[in-house]
């Protein structure tokens, strides 16, 4: 079983920045590809950014990249998502994930664990 708790969310204003953090327990940290995903009000949770298990691979939505960035810190199992340039469509819930089955995931399927979730405002 892994337990994953995100922080950093919050609110900012356009144009400004945000990172996020997600710390995973009960696992082998290594071992997990780690994603964010993330669900605005009335909509679908979609794919943001993915990681691979040994940071080789890095994947993310067109939406986000160039201005989002994934990495991961094995000496504390942290998962971070430095948000740049953010604008008002990037507000949503976000959400961290991981999943031993795959060294990189990039579908909600293909993830078998989840955090509670941060929420991130950004205001025009």
């Amino acid at each position: 079983q892994v337990r994953l708790v995100e922080s950093g969310g919050g609110l900012v204003q356009a144009g400004g920045s945000l990172r996020l953090s997600c710390v995973a327990s009960g696992n082998t940290f290594s071992e997990l590809a780690m994603g964010w995903f993330r669900q605005a009000p009335g909509k679908e949770r979609v794919f943001v950014a993915a990681i691979s298990w040994n940071d080789v691979a890095t994947r993310y939505a067109d939406s986000v990249r160039g201005r989002f960035t994934i990495s991961r810190d094995h000496a504390v199992d942290t998962v971070y998502l430095q948000m740049n340039n953010l604008k008002s469509e990037d507000t949503a819930v976000y959400y961290c994930s991981a999943t031993r089955n795959y060294g990189l995931a990039y579908a909600r399927s293909m993830y078998d664990y989840w955090g509670q979730g941060t929420q991130v405002t950004v205001s025009s």
